[in-house]
């Protein structure tokens, strides 16, 4: 996992690319949200490329080493951001799959009552509307508290990124609220966790 500088003290976000491609959209998304990141809040990326596809036999054997990291890390972080592209209507094959390990064990995933922001970039008109949809319900399966506003969903990738930076203004403007909002909710959700303690 690579971060950018926060402190020890800082909210920290485990942001998560639905692509294994280098130069997507959606990794430059994350890089953006990495420098756009408010005061008190740090984002690490965490590369989904090593996670294997999940089979139960594996899993009763013992998590693979990356699945481990990825359960690790996200037990670690104050929240997530993720970043999911939109294929065949749908969230990427290598999204789904790292969730569902990170789901297991049932009604014990590191998952379960973790802060979540979703944001995604297309090529397409319609900006991750649908794969943020069926993402959502993924999450709401696991417990996992996501934002519901503000949505960031970026259509016509190919004119808002240049040599792989987020260059829109509109765009940056719109991650800056989004990462806010993330930051408000996850001190929410955390402050109400303490009253019942």
């Amino acid at each position: 996992m690579s971060s950018n500088s926060a402190t020890s003290q800082g909210l920290q976000v485990l942001g998560i690319a639905g692509s294994l491609r280098q130069g997507s959209y959606n990794r430059a998304l994350l890089q953006a949200a990495q420098e756009l990141v408010p005061e008190g809040m740090g984002i690490g990326v965490f590369d989904l490329s090593p996670i294997p596809f999940y089979n139960y036999d594996v899993e009763q054997e013992g998590d693979p080493e990356p699945v481990t990291a990825l359960k690790e890390a996200i037990g670690a972080a104050d929240a997530i951001l993720i970043a999911t592209p939109e294929y065949q209507r749908g969230i990427p094959g290598v999204l789904k799959n790292a969730l569902d390990w990170a789901a297991r064990p049932p009604r014990q995933s590191v998952m379960r009552g973790k802060p979540a922001a979703i944001m995604g970039a297309s090529p397409g008109f319609t900006g991750t509307a649908r794969a943020q949809t069926q993402l959502r319900q993924t999450l709401e399966y696991n417990r996992t508290y996501a934002l519901l506003q503000p949505e960031v969903l970026i259509g016509g990738a190919g004119d808002k990124f240049r040599d792989g930076r987020l260059v829109d203004e509109e765009t940056r403007t719109r991650v800056r609220e989004l990462l806010a909002a993330l930051a408000d909710w996850t001190r929410l959700l955390q402050q109400g966790v303490a009253a019942r303690t």
